[in-house]
Protein backbone atom coordinates (compact mmCIF):
# COMPACT_ATOMS: atom_id res chain seq x y z
CA UNK A 1 0.00 0.00 0.00
CA UNK A 2 0.98 3.64 -0.80
CA UNK A 3 2.67 5.51 2.27
CA UNK A 4 1.53 9.18 0.79
CA UNK A 5 -0.72 9.84 -2.42
CA UNK A 6 -1.03 13.07 -3.79
CA UNK A 7 -4.22 14.46 -4.88
CA UNK A 8 -4.33 16.48 -8.47
CA UNK A 9 -7.81 18.07 -7.83
CA UNK A 10 -9.03 20.92 -6.17
CA UNK A 11 -13.08 21.41 -4.38
CA UNK A 12 -15.39 18.60 -3.12
CA UNK A 13 -13.42 15.27 -4.74
CA UNK A 14 -10.11 16.53 -3.40
CA UNK A 15 -12.10 16.39 -0.19
CA UNK A 16 -13.07 13.26 -0.08
CA UNK A 17 -10.13 11.64 -1.44
CA UNK A 18 -8.36 13.03 1.33
CA UNK A 19 -10.85 11.83 3.78
CA UNK A 20 -10.45 8.07 2.43
CA UNK A 21 -6.77 8.40 2.64
CA UNK A 22 -6.85 9.82 6.36
CA UNK A 23 -8.85 6.42 6.80
CA UNK A 24 -6.65 4.09 5.37
CA UNK A 25 -3.63 5.86 7.46
CA UNK A 26 -1.98 7.45 4.17
CA UNK A 27 -0.09 10.70 4.50
CA UNK A 28 -2.03 13.10 1.40
CA UNK A 29 -0.39 16.00 -0.21
CA UNK A 30 -2.53 18.80 -1.94
CA UNK A 31 -2.13 20.80 -4.83
CA UNK A 32 -3.83 24.68 -5.35
CA UNK A 33 -3.92 27.24 -7.41
CA UNK A 34 -3.28 30.65 -5.93
CA UNK A 35 -7.31 30.82 -5.89
CA UNK A 36 -7.19 28.27 -3.74
CA UNK A 37 -4.60 28.94 -1.29
CA UNK A 38 -7.63 28.98 1.75
CA UNK A 39 -9.44 26.26 0.06
CA UNK A 40 -10.42 23.02 2.45
CA UNK A 41 -8.30 20.81 0.96
CA UNK A 42 -5.88 22.18 1.31
CA UNK A 43 -6.26 22.89 5.18
CA UNK A 44 -6.97 18.91 5.66
CA UNK A 45 -3.83 17.36 3.72
CA UNK A 46 -0.42 17.16 5.39
CA UNK A 47 1.44 18.67 3.03
CA UNK A 48 0.19 21.38 0.34
CA UNK A 49 2.00 23.00 -2.67
CA UNK A 50 1.00 25.65 -4.60
CA UNK A 51 1.05 25.03 -8.26
CA UNK A 52 0.01 28.25 -10.16
CA UNK A 53 -2.38 30.96 -11.37
CA UNK A 54 -6.38 30.57 -10.48
CA UNK A 55 -6.55 29.40 -14.75
CA UNK A 56 -7.16 25.72 -14.20
CA UNK A 57 -4.81 25.65 -17.74
CA UNK A 58 -1.74 27.57 -15.33
CA UNK A 59 -2.56 24.95 -12.04
CA UNK A 60 -4.67 21.97 -12.12
CA UNK A 61 -4.06 20.97 -16.44
CA UNK A 62 -0.34 21.74 -15.30
CA UNK A 63 0.72 18.12 -15.42
CA UNK A 64 4.85 19.21 -15.33
CA UNK A 65 4.30 21.28 -12.20
CA UNK A 66 1.58 18.46 -10.80
CA UNK A 67 4.70 16.12 -11.17
CA UNK A 68 7.39 18.04 -9.52
CA UNK A 69 4.67 18.52 -6.53
CA UNK A 70 5.01 14.91 -5.89
CA UNK A 71 8.50 14.32 -6.34
CA UNK A 72 9.31 17.07 -3.77
CA UNK A 73 6.64 15.82 -1.52
CA UNK A 74 7.87 11.72 -1.71
CA UNK A 75 4.64 11.13 -3.60
CA UNK A 76 4.20 7.29 -4.73
CA UNK A 77 1.27 7.74 -6.41
CA UNK A 78 -1.32 10.51 -7.61
CA UNK A 79 -5.31 10.63 -7.42
CA UNK A 80 -6.54 12.65 -10.44
CA UNK A 81 -10.39 12.71 -8.67
CA UNK A 82 -12.39 13.57 -11.82
CA UNK A 83 -12.61 16.25 -14.62
CA UNK A 84 -8.97 18.15 -14.98
CA UNK A 85 -6.60 15.60 -15.61
CA UNK A 86 -8.40 12.19 -14.83
CA UNK A 87 -8.70 11.16 -18.29
CA UNK A 88 -5.11 12.31 -19.64
CA UNK A 89 -3.45 9.65 -20.61
CA UNK A 90 -0.64 11.92 -21.71
CA UNK A 91 -0.23 12.57 -18.10
CA UNK A 92 -0.84 9.01 -16.92
CA UNK A 93 2.33 7.76 -19.00
CA UNK A 94 4.22 11.30 -17.47
CA UNK A 95 3.48 9.12 -13.80
CA UNK A 96 4.80 6.14 -14.95
CA UNK A 97 7.85 7.91 -16.74
CA UNK A 98 9.05 9.24 -13.20
CA UNK A 99 7.92 6.47 -11.25
CA UNK A 100 4.71 7.19 -9.64
CA UNK A 101 1.42 5.36 -9.44
CA UNK A 102 -1.15 7.01 -11.30
CA UNK A 103 -4.31 5.91 -9.83
CA UNK A 104 -6.83 4.60 -12.51
CA UNK A 105 -6.52 3.13 -15.65
CA UNK A 106 -3.40 2.06 -17.67
CA UNK A 107 -2.77 5.08 -20.54
CA UNK A 108 -2.75 2.48 -22.91
CA UNK A 109 -6.18 1.30 -21.37
CA UNK A 110 -7.25 5.12 -21.36
CA UNK A 111 -5.98 5.86 -24.93
CA UNK A 112 -8.18 2.47 -26.44
CA UNK A 113 -10.91 4.05 -24.95
CA UNK A 114 -10.68 7.65 -25.06
CA UNK A 115 -11.97 7.95 -28.91
CA UNK A 116 -15.86 7.24 -28.27
CA UNK A 117 -16.71 6.10 -31.55
CA UNK A 118 -14.04 3.32 -31.38
CA UNK A 119 -15.30 2.55 -27.64
CA UNK A 120 -18.49 1.82 -29.13
CA UNK A 121 -17.40 -0.73 -31.18
CA UNK A 122 -14.95 -2.06 -29.56
CA UNK A 123 -18.03 -2.98 -27.03
CA UNK A 124 -20.40 -3.91 -30.17
CA UNK A 125 -17.63 -6.78 -29.76
CA UNK A 126 -18.42 -7.99 -26.69
CA UNK A 127 -22.32 -8.64 -27.45
CA UNK A 128 -23.61 -5.25 -25.87
CA UNK A 129 -26.36 -3.40 -27.72
CA UNK A 130 -24.81 -0.46 -29.09
CA UNK A 131 -26.74 2.56 -30.56
CA UNK A 132 -26.39 2.86 -34.58
CA UNK A 133 -23.64 5.23 -35.15
CA UNK A 134 -20.43 6.35 -36.83
CA UNK A 135 -16.66 6.46 -36.52
CA UNK A 136 -15.12 10.18 -36.47
CA UNK A 137 -16.21 11.83 -39.32
CA UNK A 138 -13.92 14.23 -41.21
CA UNK A 139 -15.97 16.65 -42.85
CA UNK A 140 -19.49 18.30 -42.80
CA UNK A 141 -19.92 16.45 -46.21
CA UNK A 142 -19.34 13.28 -44.03
CA UNK A 143 -20.97 14.01 -41.71
CA UNK A 144 -24.00 14.73 -43.94
CA UNK A 145 -23.93 11.31 -45.56
CA UNK A 146 -23.68 9.50 -41.80
CA UNK A 147 -26.75 11.39 -41.14
CA UNK A 148 -28.48 10.25 -44.28
CA UNK A 149 -27.68 6.59 -43.60
CA UNK A 150 -28.97 6.56 -40.21
CA UNK A 151 -31.62 8.59 -40.42
CA UNK A 152 -32.68 11.87 -39.10
CA UNK A 153 -32.73 12.64 -35.92
CA UNK A 154 -29.48 12.28 -34.82
CA UNK A 155 -26.78 13.64 -32.26
CA UNK A 156 -23.19 14.40 -33.25
CA UNK A 157 -21.15 14.12 -30.51
CA UNK A 158 -17.47 14.88 -29.70
CA UNK A 159 -15.00 11.70 -29.90
CA UNK A 160 -12.95 12.84 -26.94
CA UNK A 161 -16.29 14.40 -24.83
CA UNK A 162 -17.33 14.46 -21.28
CA UNK A 163 -19.54 16.60 -19.07
CA UNK A 164 -21.98 17.02 -21.64
CA UNK A 165 -20.20 19.65 -23.83
CA UNK A 166 -19.42 19.00 -27.27
CA UNK A 167 -22.74 17.25 -28.30
CA UNK A 168 -25.81 18.61 -30.60
CA UNK A 169 -28.94 17.06 -31.27
CA UNK A 170 -29.85 17.46 -35.39
CA UNK A 171 -33.42 17.07 -36.27
CA UNK A 172 -33.15 17.72 -40.08
CA UNK A 173 -30.65 18.24 -42.94
CA UNK A 174 -31.08 22.01 -42.50
CA UNK A 175 -29.78 22.10 -39.18
CA UNK A 176 -26.73 19.86 -40.11
CA UNK A 177 -24.03 22.67 -40.82
CA UNK A 178 -24.90 24.94 -37.68
CA UNK A 179 -24.67 21.97 -35.34
CA UNK A 180 -21.43 20.87 -36.42
CA UNK A 181 -19.81 23.73 -36.69
CA UNK A 182 -20.55 24.48 -32.94
CA UNK A 183 -19.66 20.64 -31.93
CA UNK A 184 -16.24 20.81 -33.43
CA UNK A 185 -15.59 24.36 -31.97
CA UNK A 186 -17.21 23.08 -28.53
CA UNK A 187 -14.78 19.95 -28.69
CA UNK A 188 -11.33 21.76 -29.89
CA UNK A 189 -12.19 24.70 -26.90
CA UNK A 190 -13.02 21.99 -23.95
CA UNK A 191 -10.86 19.37 -25.04
CA UNK A 192 -8.33 20.11 -27.86
CA UNK A 193 -9.35 18.02 -29.74
CA UNK A 194 -12.28 18.75 -32.49
CA UNK A 195 -13.24 15.01 -34.06
CA UNK A 196 -16.80 14.23 -33.71
CA UNK A 197 -19.29 11.24 -34.88
CA UNK A 198 -22.24 10.92 -35.21
CA UNK A 199 -25.19 8.12 -33.18
CA UNK A 200 -29.05 7.85 -33.65
CA UNK A 201 -31.35 9.86 -31.78
CA UNK A 202 -33.05 7.41 -29.46
CA UNK A 203 -36.60 9.28 -27.61
CA UNK A 204 -38.29 8.83 -24.97
CA UNK A 205 -35.22 7.49 -23.10
CA UNK A 206 -33.72 7.29 -19.58
CA UNK A 207 -29.72 7.97 -18.84
CA UNK A 208 -29.09 5.08 -16.78
CA UNK A 209 -25.33 4.18 -16.16
CA UNK A 210 -23.38 0.72 -14.25
CA UNK A 211 -20.81 1.42 -11.92
CA UNK A 212 -17.83 -0.90 -12.52
CA UNK A 213 -14.90 -1.77 -10.14
CA UNK A 214 -12.40 -4.64 -11.73
CA UNK A 215 -8.42 -5.38 -10.52
CA UNK A 216 -5.49 -6.52 -12.00
CA UNK A 217 -6.42 -10.13 -11.32
CA UNK A 218 -9.27 -10.50 -13.69
CA UNK A 219 -11.93 -10.09 -10.97
CA UNK A 220 -14.85 -7.55 -11.73
CA UNK A 221 -18.11 -6.44 -10.01
CA UNK A 222 -21.02 -3.83 -10.79
CA UNK A 223 -21.98 -1.65 -7.92
CA UNK A 224 -25.53 -1.88 -9.34
CA UNK A 225 -27.58 1.20 -11.40
CA UNK A 226 -27.49 5.09 -11.20
CA UNK A 227 -30.70 6.89 -13.16
CA UNK A 228 -29.01 10.07 -14.32
CA UNK A 229 -31.75 11.20 -16.48
CA UNK A 230 -32.68 14.72 -14.40
CA UNK A 231 -30.47 17.13 -16.65
CA UNK A 232 -30.00 20.03 -18.11
CA UNK A 233 -28.16 20.63 -21.19
CA UNK A 234 -26.54 17.33 -20.60
CA UNK A 235 -25.44 18.41 -17.12
CA UNK A 236 -26.43 15.86 -14.69
CA UNK A 237 -28.90 17.30 -11.51
CA UNK A 238 -30.37 14.66 -9.79
CA UNK A 239 -29.43 11.17 -9.36
CA UNK A 240 -30.81 8.13 -7.69
CA UNK A 241 -29.88 4.09 -7.27
CA UNK A 242 -31.97 1.89 -8.16
CA UNK A 243 -33.66 3.43 -11.12
CA UNK A 244 -37.52 2.82 -10.39
CA UNK A 245 -37.27 2.06 -14.02
CA UNK A 246 -35.87 -1.25 -13.90
CA UNK A 247 -37.06 -4.21 -12.46
CA UNK A 248 -35.25 -7.07 -10.85
CA UNK A 249 -34.96 -9.21 -13.76
CA UNK A 250 -33.75 -6.55 -16.23
CA UNK A 251 -31.14 -4.80 -13.86
CA UNK A 252 -29.89 -8.81 -13.51
CA UNK A 253 -29.20 -9.12 -16.56
CA UNK A 254 -27.56 -5.91 -17.55
CA UNK A 255 -25.18 -6.01 -14.55
CA UNK A 256 -24.21 -9.73 -15.67
CA UNK A 257 -23.37 -8.42 -19.25
CA UNK A 258 -21.77 -5.74 -18.68
CA UNK A 259 -19.60 -7.15 -16.38
CA UNK A 260 -18.58 -9.83 -18.76
CA UNK A 261 -17.94 -6.90 -21.21
CA UNK A 262 -15.01 -5.36 -18.68
CA UNK A 263 -14.12 -8.72 -18.49
CA UNK A 264 -13.61 -9.23 -22.25
CA UNK A 265 -11.96 -5.98 -22.41
CA UNK A 266 -9.45 -6.27 -19.52
CA UNK A 267 -10.02 -3.26 -18.19
CA UNK A 268 -8.53 -2.34 -14.77
CA UNK A 269 -9.99 0.27 -12.02
CA UNK A 270 -13.56 2.08 -11.31
CA UNK A 271 -15.32 2.67 -14.30
CA UNK A 272 -18.47 3.66 -15.14
CA UNK A 273 -20.73 1.99 -18.71
CA UNK A 274 -23.73 5.05 -19.79
CA UNK A 275 -27.04 3.64 -21.30
CA UNK A 276 -29.85 5.14 -22.71
CA UNK A 277 -33.17 3.02 -21.33
CA UNK A 278 -35.77 3.39 -23.95
CA UNK A 279 -39.78 2.85 -23.76
CA UNK A 280 -39.40 -0.64 -24.73
CA UNK A 281 -36.95 -1.45 -22.20
CA UNK A 282 -33.88 -2.31 -24.53
CA UNK A 283 -30.92 -1.24 -23.30
CA UNK A 284 -28.12 1.23 -25.79
CA UNK A 285 -24.56 1.29 -24.89
CA UNK A 286 -23.28 4.97 -25.00
CA UNK A 287 -19.86 5.25 -23.72
CA UNK A 288 -17.73 4.91 -20.71
CA UNK A 289 -15.89 6.92 -18.17
CA UNK A 290 -12.29 5.48 -17.31
CA UNK A 291 -12.12 7.69 -13.81
CA UNK A 292 -14.68 8.07 -10.89
CA UNK A 293 -17.81 10.18 -11.91
CA UNK A 294 -19.04 12.98 -9.47
CA UNK A 295 -22.24 10.55 -8.65
CA UNK A 296 -20.26 8.15 -7.11
CA UNK A 297 -21.36 8.88 -4.05
CA UNK A 298 -24.60 7.62 -4.10
CA UNK A 299 -23.78 4.31 -5.18
CA UNK A 300 -21.36 4.15 -2.26
CA UNK A 301 -24.92 5.40 -0.15
CA UNK A 302 -26.79 2.22 -1.36
CA UNK A 303 -23.94 -0.44 -1.00
CA UNK A 304 -21.62 0.72 1.56
CA UNK A 305 -18.57 0.32 -0.39
CA UNK A 306 -16.07 3.07 -0.59
CA UNK A 307 -15.47 3.51 -4.07
CA UNK A 308 -12.33 5.98 -3.89
CA UNK A 309 -10.40 3.16 -0.82
CA UNK A 310 -10.75 0.46 -3.74
CA UNK A 311 -9.71 3.09 -6.37
CA UNK A 312 -6.60 3.19 -4.31
CA UNK A 313 -6.37 -0.70 -3.53
CA UNK A 314 -6.93 -1.45 -7.13
CA UNK A 315 -3.75 0.68 -8.23
CA UNK A 316 -1.61 -1.23 -5.04
CA UNK A 317 -2.66 -4.05 -6.89
CA UNK A 318 -4.71 -5.91 -4.19
CA UNK A 319 -7.41 -7.60 -5.99
CA UNK A 320 -11.39 -7.21 -4.76
CA UNK A 321 -12.27 -9.15 -1.40
CA UNK A 322 -15.56 -9.44 -2.76
CA UNK A 323 -17.54 -11.41 -5.10
CA UNK A 324 -20.88 -9.65 -7.05
CA UNK A 325 -23.20 -12.07 -5.21
CA UNK A 326 -21.73 -9.79 -1.92
CA UNK A 327 -23.27 -6.42 -3.26
CA UNK A 328 -25.93 -5.45 -0.84
CA UNK A 329 -28.40 -3.17 -3.32
CA UNK A 330 -31.48 -3.13 -0.85
CA UNK A 331 -33.42 0.29 -0.07
CA UNK A 332 -33.02 3.70 -2.25
CA UNK A 333 -30.59 7.06 -2.22
CA UNK A 334 -30.78 10.03 -4.31
CA UNK A 335 -27.68 12.35 -4.89
CA UNK A 336 -28.64 16.26 -5.54
CA UNK A 337 -26.27 18.37 -7.12
CA UNK A 338 -26.00 21.64 -4.99
CA UNK A 339 -24.62 24.46 -7.33
CA UNK A 340 -23.47 28.19 -7.06
CA UNK A 341 -25.59 30.78 -8.84
CA UNK A 342 -23.32 33.31 -8.59
CA UNK A 343 -19.50 34.35 -7.16
CA UNK A 344 -19.04 35.62 -4.02
CA UNK A 345 -18.35 34.93 -0.06
CA UNK A 346 -19.93 32.35 1.76
CA UNK A 347 -21.17 33.82 4.58
CA UNK A 348 -22.92 30.82 6.95
CA UNK A 349 -23.25 27.12 6.18
CA UNK A 350 -25.79 24.65 8.02
CA UNK A 351 -25.05 21.53 6.85
CA UNK A 352 -28.43 18.89 7.59
CA UNK A 353 -27.56 15.83 9.79
CA UNK A 354 -29.60 12.48 10.92
CA UNK A 355 -28.80 9.01 10.21
CA UNK A 356 -27.45 8.01 6.39
CA UNK A 357 -27.47 12.15 5.46
CA UNK A 358 -24.37 13.15 3.76
CA UNK A 359 -23.23 16.06 1.87
CA UNK A 360 -19.88 16.15 -0.03
CA UNK A 361 -18.47 19.08 -0.09
CA UNK A 362 -15.34 21.84 0.17
CA UNK A 363 -17.35 24.41 1.86
CA UNK A 364 -16.78 26.67 4.99
CA UNK A 365 -17.50 30.03 6.61
CA UNK A 366 -15.52 32.27 4.47
CA UNK A 367 -14.92 30.12 1.81
CA UNK A 368 -15.04 32.49 -1.58
CA UNK A 369 -16.55 30.83 -5.03
CA UNK A 370 -14.80 32.41 -7.82
CA UNK A 371 -15.24 32.60 -11.40
CA UNK A 372 -12.84 29.87 -12.75
CA UNK A 373 -13.87 26.32 -12.04
CA UNK A 374 -16.88 24.12 -11.81
CA UNK A 375 -20.06 25.59 -10.11
CA UNK A 376 -20.17 22.76 -7.95
CA UNK A 377 -20.44 22.98 -4.20
CA UNK A 378 -21.49 20.22 -3.05
CA UNK A 379 -23.70 16.67 -2.93
CA UNK A 380 -26.25 16.06 -0.80
CA UNK A 381 -26.67 12.54 -0.60
CA UNK A 382 -29.21 10.64 1.70
CA UNK A 383 -30.58 6.84 2.01
CA UNK A 384 -33.71 4.80 3.38
CA UNK A 385 -35.07 1.61 3.52
CA UNK A 386 -37.51 2.74 0.15
CA UNK A 387 -38.11 5.22 -2.21
CA UNK A 388 -40.70 6.88 -0.68
CA UNK A 389 -38.96 7.66 2.65
CA UNK A 390 -35.89 8.29 0.49
CA UNK A 391 -37.53 11.02 -0.86
CA UNK A 392 -39.23 12.64 1.93
CA UNK A 393 -36.32 12.61 3.91
CA UNK A 394 -34.26 14.90 0.68
CA UNK A 395 -36.73 17.09 1.04
CA UNK A 396 -36.29 17.55 4.83
CA UNK A 397 -32.35 17.96 4.12
CA UNK A 398 -32.55 20.32 1.51
CA UNK A 399 -34.83 22.57 3.08
CA UNK A 400 -32.21 22.39 6.35
CA UNK A 401 -29.22 23.22 3.98
CA UNK A 402 -28.52 27.01 4.27
CA UNK A 403 -26.09 28.28 2.10
CA UNK A 404 -25.81 31.74 2.74
CA UNK A 405 -23.48 34.80 0.39
CA UNK A 406 -24.07 33.11 -2.77
CA UNK A 407 -26.88 32.44 -5.34
CA UNK A 408 -27.80 28.49 -5.30
CA UNK A 409 -29.86 25.95 -6.59
CA UNK A 410 -31.57 24.25 -3.49
CA UNK A 411 -34.86 25.87 -4.39
CA UNK A 412 -34.83 24.44 -7.83
CA UNK A 413 -33.86 20.89 -6.74
CA UNK A 414 -36.30 21.28 -4.10
CA UNK A 415 -39.33 21.67 -6.25
CA UNK A 416 -37.96 19.13 -8.33
CA UNK A 417 -38.36 16.22 -5.74
CA UNK A 418 -41.57 17.16 -4.57
CA UNK A 419 -42.93 17.67 -8.33
CA UNK A 420 -45.32 14.30 -9.28
CA UNK A 421 -43.19 13.64 -11.99
CA UNK A 422 -40.17 12.80 -10.25
CA UNK A 423 -41.86 11.37 -7.42
CA UNK A 424 -43.76 9.03 -9.37
CA UNK A 425 -40.50 7.67 -10.49
CA UNK A 426 -42.09 8.31 -14.25
CA UNK A 427 -39.31 10.47 -15.57
CA UNK A 428 -36.86 10.87 -18.79
CA UNK A 429 -34.67 12.94 -20.05
CA UNK A 430 -37.56 15.71 -21.51
CA UNK A 431 -37.97 16.17 -17.70
CA UNK A 432 -35.77 19.53 -17.62
CA UNK A 433 -37.16 20.75 -21.11
CA UNK A 434 -34.30 19.09 -22.94
CA UNK A 435 -34.48 18.14 -26.58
Amino acid sequence: MFSKILIANRGEIAVRIIRACKEMGVATVAVYSEADKNALHVALADQSYCIGAPEASESYLDENQIISAAILAGAQAIHPGYGFLSENAHFARLCRKNGIVFIGPEPESMEQLSDKAVLKELFRNTGLNVIPGTKAVSSMEEAGEAADNIGYPVMIKACAGGGGRGIRLIRTAEDLEEAYLQATSEALSAFGDGSVYLEKYIFPARHVELQILADEQGNAVCLGDRDCSLQRRNQKLIEETPSPAIHTKQREEIIARAVDAIKKIGYVGAGTLEFLLDESGNFWFMEMNVRLQVEHSVTEMLTGIDLVKWQIRIAAGIPLNFEQKDIRMQGSAIECRINAGSCGTLKMLHIPGGPSVRFDTCLVAGTTVSPYYDSLLGKLIVFAKTREETLRKMRASLCELVIDGILTNIEEQLRIVEDERFTSGNYDLTFMGNR
